[in-house]
Order: structure tokens, then sequence, then C-alpha cells
């Protein structure tokens, strides 16, 4: 037995006196813990009141008939979209047709009945002047001379009557080729057919209500915003809105309509879009929110919402500084957005953690994501 210890510690001995390294391993320095962070600065800010607003078309309304006739084919179904001068409705036009033949033929007799007045007149004239020459010879007859200068005026009032039987012929002319042109209705302006009120055989009268149109491609916003809003708000303004669907898009005050709502105490704001319409499947009445500036835009000292803990009944930050999380309380004033107004405790320019910020430790190594080490 005892020869048998004497060995063991001779063993042990020998691993002591030939090893190279030390048993004890020396202790490694903590890393540093990767975090998110951003940067306290100062912000151009400005508080919103969600208003819910419309869209409503700048284009739309009826499509009536301008001429009393039956409608004789239509050319366009609900949903169609047309461009302006489109011919949408035609109506029977046979009768158009022999009202324009009877007007053409009253403006051929009217002119050849001015031809007659005027070649009257040139013969009366020219009689007129051959007395005048005579006017100093024993042949001059005085009282033919006064009849013959009645029968000039006479021929004269003639011509004038037949000018102005040729100028209604014209006007009536026209007109009945205005009615065949409205025959023909045409679209006033690009858009969509939304309802039809007629159908073929139908006999429609002046101002009828023939179709629907409304023209999605020229659409605004109406929000009617409360007054007390309204000192915000100036004719150009740049606000943002939200559509259903979650997308944000630009908008600029055309209009404050000077009317109030007694009951609502509110005032209607038209708003033109800042964007390609086209882009998105808009339509009127489509709602959305309107984001309502509470009043003028500042620069304000602003911390990211998320690097904000609660702590002991107080709000702190980790701040990075040397590399380590130093815990700072701070005093915060208005939520704006996704920041918090900072009041005191931070400085512009302070760096704060903001990802990983619940499993921190005061004083312990960090290091932002994305910056050296």
């Amino acid at each position: 037995m005892t020869k048998t210890l004497s060995m063991l510690g001779f063993l042990a001995a020998s691993l002591v006196l030939f090893s190279g390294t030390p048993i004890a391993q020396e202790s490694k320095a903590p890393q540093a813990t990767m975090v998110g962070a951003d940067n306290v600065q100062y912000r151009n800010m400005s508080q919103t009141v969600p208003i819910t607003g419309r869209l409503v078309a700048r284009q739309s309304g009826v499509v009536a008939a301008r001429i009393n006739a039956p409608v004789a084919e239509l050319l366009v179904e609900v949903g169609d979209k047309v461009f302006e001068g489109q011919p949408l409705v035609r109506l029977v036009s046979d009768r158009l047709q022999h009202k324009k033949s009877l007007a053409l033929g009253s403006l051929q007799r009217a002119e050849a009945a001015l031809q007659t007045a005027q070649a009257q007149l040139n013969i009366v004239t020219q009689e007129l002047k051959r007395l005048e020459r005579l006017r100093k010879s024993a042949a001059f007859n005085q009282a033919r001379y006064d009849d013959k200068r009645l029968e000039t005026l006479k021929a004269s009032s003639a011509m004038e009557e037949a000018q102005a039987a040729v100028r209604t012929a014209k006007a009536d002319l026209a007109l009945a080729e205005l009615d065949i042109a409205y025959s023909e209705i045409k679209a006033p302006y690009p858009g969509t057919i939304t309802r039809r009120h007629v159908d073929r055989g139908d006999y429609v009268s002046v101002g009828q209500t023939v179709l629907n149109l409304i023209n999605a491609n020229n659409l605004e916003i109406e929000a009617d915003v409360p007054a007390a809003r309204i000192d915000a708000l100036n004719t150009g303004t740049a606000v943002n809105a939200t559509l259903s669907n979650g997308t944000s898009v630009a908008l600029k005050v055309r209009a404050i309509i000077p009317e109030e709502n007694p009951l609502t105490r509110t005032r209607a704001v038209r708003f033109t879009p800042d964007f390609n319409q086209t882009d998105y499947h808009l339509a009127s009445n489509q709602t959305l929110t309107v984001l309502i500036p509470q009043g003028e835009a500042r620069d304000v000292l602003s911390v990211p919402k998320d690097a904000i803990l609660n702590k002991k009944g107080g709000t702190v930050v980790y701040a990075i500084k040397d590399g380590q999380a130093k815990l700072t309380p701070v005093k915060l004033g208005e939520a704006i957005g996704s920041y918090f107004e900072v009041l005191s405790g931070l400085k512009d320019g302070d760096q704060v953690v903001t990802r990983g910020n619940e499993r921190l430790r005061p004083d312990q190594p960090v290091q932002a994501m994305g910056s050296q080490s």
C-alpha cells in the first residue's frame, strides 16, 4: 500500500514538472452584446388628427337629350370607359333630314328673291342717274324724277327685305343641321358609364336623362375639418392620407369652403391628390383617412419610442457611451408619431438602444449592429 502511494505521488510530480502550461487558465473579458440603436436628434414634427374624408368626382352627372326624338341605337353599356366626344346614343334623324331639306329649299328661294330685288334696284338706279344728267336740259321732267326717286327707295327696301329673308333661311338651315348633330349624343368628357336610363325605341324629350357618366380619373378629396383645426390649413398645405388598404398618399389643400356646419362645427375642405390617380383603384365616395395637423410644424429634440423603458415609476433609456449601456433618466414631452419629444436627460447626437434594451443591465458592454467595434 505504501509503495502504491509513493508511485502515484511520483507521477503527479512528474506531470507538474514537465507541463508547459499552468493548470488554471486565464478568464476572458465579457463580449459586447449586439443591440439596435438610433440617434437622438432634432426633427421637424407636427402632430396630426385623423379625419375621415371621401373621394368626390370633379366631373360627374347625367348626359341628357337635346332634341325630341326616338332612340335608334345605344352604343355603350354600363361600365364602359369612353373618351371625350365619343358617340353614346343615336336618335332617329329621318324627320330632321327632311327639315334640313326644307330649310335648304327656303334658303335657295330667298337667295333667288334677293337676286331679283338686286336687279330691280339696279334698273331704277340707272334710270334715276339718267334723269339727273338731264336736269339742266329742257327735256328734264321734275315729276318723273321725283317718282323715280320713290321707286329707288322702294327697290332698296325690297332688297333689304330679301337680304333679311336670306339670313333667316340660313339660320333655319343651321338649326336643322344642329338638330341632326344633336341626334348623336356624345360624351362631354372622358369617364365611365354608370347607368342607362333609356333603351332602343324609347322616345326622349329635350333635357331627359339618357346616361350617367363619371370621370374616375379626376377625383379630389373632401373632408369635414373641425373649425378649431382650420388655422393649420392654407391653400397649398401638404398633408398625408391613408387609403382603405393602408396605402399612404399625399394631398394638397385646394380650397377651404367658407361655410360652417353649426351642428358639427366643421368646414368642408377640398384636397387635390398629389399622386397619379390611375395607379390606384379609386372610386367616387370611397373613404380615406386624412391626417390634419394640430398646429404649425416645429423642430423638436426627439427620441424613438422603442428606446423608452418604464422602471420604478420613471422613464429611462439606455444611452451608449464608451461602449457601455448607461441607464439614463429622461423627461418626455408630447408623442409625435413614432417619437417622443425630449425635455431633459438627452442631447442632440446621443445614441440610444432601441432593440434588445429589455435584457440589458446598467454599464453592460454593447455594440450597435452595423457599427465597428
